[in-house]
């Protein structure tokens, strides 16, 4: 017996190929969208703990900002307190200036040297007086720049000739002199004393290679 399907066969495969295709397409959709979903919520939790960690870290910026003010501060007061200690010693040191000038004035005036008046502004000393020559002058002016540890960058303002009157039948030619020196302080004093010091030790550390080198050359 012969049997002979007349139903639309092809029609209902193609249904049924249609229906697991848009099965499938359903089934695609819907699993992109929870792996959408499960990334958008990894990225949204990421998002929201690098939020935190900002808001953590701003937090800890002003703290420290604060903290940076308050150390500003600190340090200020300390400068203005060491300002005021250096201003006390400054004028402690001070008041043993004008006896440290006379001295050093008394030491470095040469003879044949008279010194008329004397005037201090602050750190500036202005001397006036006579001497017997030009040479007495310039011979101050070393010792003064070079001699002594309290005084400084001697500057010779004003030098002219003049005469005195030793006797009435006597009368002899001198030259009128102003310069102006600089008074150090002790703790100006007690640097360039140290600077002194150490290229005093520096020359004579290197003279002594040569020194050594010389007295082998003899033997």
């Amino acid at each position: 017996m012969i049997l002979i399907n007349l139903l639309p066969h092809r029609e209902a495969a193609r249904k049924r190929r249609r229906d697991a295709f848009y099965t499938a397409l359903g089934a695609s959709a819907l699993m992109g969208g929870v792996i959408a979903g499960i990334i958008f919520l990894w990225f949204a939790a990421q998002i929201s703990a690098q939020q935190e960690r900002n808001t953590l870290l701003a937090n800890e910026i002003k703290k420290l900002e604060s903290q940076i003010k308050d150390i500003a501060n600190l340090q200020s007061e300390i400068a203005a307190l060491r300002a005021r200690q250096q201003a006390v010693e400054d004028l402690q040191a001070d008041r043993n200036l004008p006896v440290h000038l006379l001295n050093e004035l008394v030491k470095q005036l040469p003879d044949g040297v008279f010194v008329s008046s004397l005037k201090q502004e602050n750190q500036v000393v202005t001397l006036t007086g006579m001497a017997q020559s030009n040479e007495r002058v310039s011979e101050l002016l070393r010792n003064l720049g070079n001699n002594s540890p309290w005084l400084s960058r001697p500057e010779l303002i004003e030098i002219t000739a003049g005469s005195v009157a030793l006797t009435p039948r006597d009368t002899r030619r001198v030259a009128n002199f102003t310069m102006r020196v600089r008074l150090l302080r002790a703790s100006e004093a007690q640097k360039a004393a140290a600077g002194a010091a150490s290229a005093a030790s520096a020359a004579a550390a290197a003279s002594f290679p040569a020194g050594a080198a010389s007295a082998k050359a003899k033997t």
